[in-house]
């Protein structure tokens, strides 16, 4: 696979190689990829495509700025990922690039999911008739336009609640933003682990509009259940078309990133509370699965599903092309990875489906 070689994406999965009794495979280091514009695989070698996060060389080449830290040049960060991804060839790919150019694109995977049938937060932004957005003037346009007093900002082609604001309007225009986003005296904008909230309208204004060039995409803000008194959603690996994994993620905070303080919370919980309100386990991971589907090409996703207040039912929030890092955590009851990591899910999946290559090498 194409990934950071010091990475622990790529130690994980090359655990996962050789605990299968393969030889260990052999790292093609996203800094290579970029600075050559692509890379040349022997038909017969399977591709994996990890992840260029956390290698500063890769974030600066990506995104074009000194600093990993900076949430600004996401455009740019999209635009050159998918050249490099464009400019790989040969293999048997494991990671379709046209999956991946809508898998980046918010407004592109809100757009395919809604028109699939997948039940997704509403969104001005996506689909044919979807909206620019240029600034916080155009947020405020769509708040009243589309009567949503609460709603998500989110950076395009942003990942790991980069950039995201929850912003929440009441009456006599009280405004409020919760995000892990810092603003600099100068005004540029940083990540961080710490969620804050914005309450004077101008402070908010001025994020948006530093974020508005790199292309913004509007949710609706869905209510979501809740477990042990924190806000609770899933993250589904889905594998070969089947979902595998699934942790729960609670947060006092709107934000439920594990980075940003959210915690692990109980699955078996949140199936016993879907199920005592009337829902099918089964058909809460059949929305993940049919999500995954809009991307056949590629092996495996992560998918945010978000419960509704009283875990009724549930809709899609994001699926991620590199949602598969959640180590130690083995396979759900009844998935066929019971005992397996996600990784090792994956190369049991290359192994049965594609075994006229198996004598090829994987790249990692």
């Amino acid at each position: 696979m194409v990934g950071n070689p010091e990475n622990r994406r790529v130690a994980l999965f090359a655990d996962a190689v050789r605990a299968a009794g393969l030889p260990a495979p052999r790292v093609v280091a996203w800094t290579d990829v970029l600075r050559a514009g692509g890379g040349d695989f022997d038909d017969d070698e399977i591709v994996r495509i990890d992840s260029p996060g956390e290698n500063p060389e890769a974030d600066r080449i990506l995104r074009g700025a000194q600093d990993p830290t900076r949430v600004e040049g996401s455009a740019r960060w999209y635009a050159r990922f998918m050249a490099a991804v464009s400019g790989l060839r040969g293999g048997v790919r494991l990671d379709d690039p046209g999956d991946l150019a809508v898998l980046f694109d918010k407004r592109l995977c809100h757009a395919v999911l809604d028109a699939a049938g997948v039940p997704v937060p509403a969104s001005p932004t996506s689909g044919p008739r979807g909206i620019a957005v240029r600034g916080w003037d155009d947020v405020r346009a769509a708040m009243r336009g589309h009567r949503m007093s609460r709603l998500f900002v989110k950076p395009a082609h942003g990942s790991s609640a980069s950039g995201v604001l929850a912003v929440e309007s009441g009456g006599g225009g009280r405004i409020r933003a919760t995000t892990s986003v810092a603003r600099a005296a100068d005004g540029s904008l940083y990540n961080s682990l710490r969620v804050r909230r914005y309450e004077r309208e101008q402070d908010i204004a001025a994020v948006v509009d530093a974020l508005a060039p790199d292309g913004l995409h509007l949710e609706r803000w869905l209510p979501k259940a809740s477990q042990d008194g924190r806000a609770a959603d899933l993250r589904v690996v889905v594998v070969a078309g089947r979902a595998t994994h699934a942790v729960v993620r609670t947060s006092r905070s709107p934000l439920t990133n594990l980075h940003l303080g959210g915690r692990r919370g109980d699955v078996q919980a949140a199936r016993q509370a879907f199920e005592a309100a009337g829902a099918r386990w089964a058909d809460v991971l059949g929305v993940c699965e049919r999500a995954a589907a809009c991307f056949p090409r590629t092996l495996c996703v992560g998918v945010d599903l978000l419960p509704a207040v009283g875990w009724r039912r549930a809709a899609v929030g994001e699926v991620n092309a590199f949602g598969d890092l959640l180590p130690g955590l083995t396979g759900l009851p009844g998935s066929g990875s019971e005992g397996l990591d996600t990784y090792a899910t994956q190369v049991a999946a290359v192994l049965r489906d594609f075994a006229p290559q198996r004598t090829g090498t994987a790249h990692a």
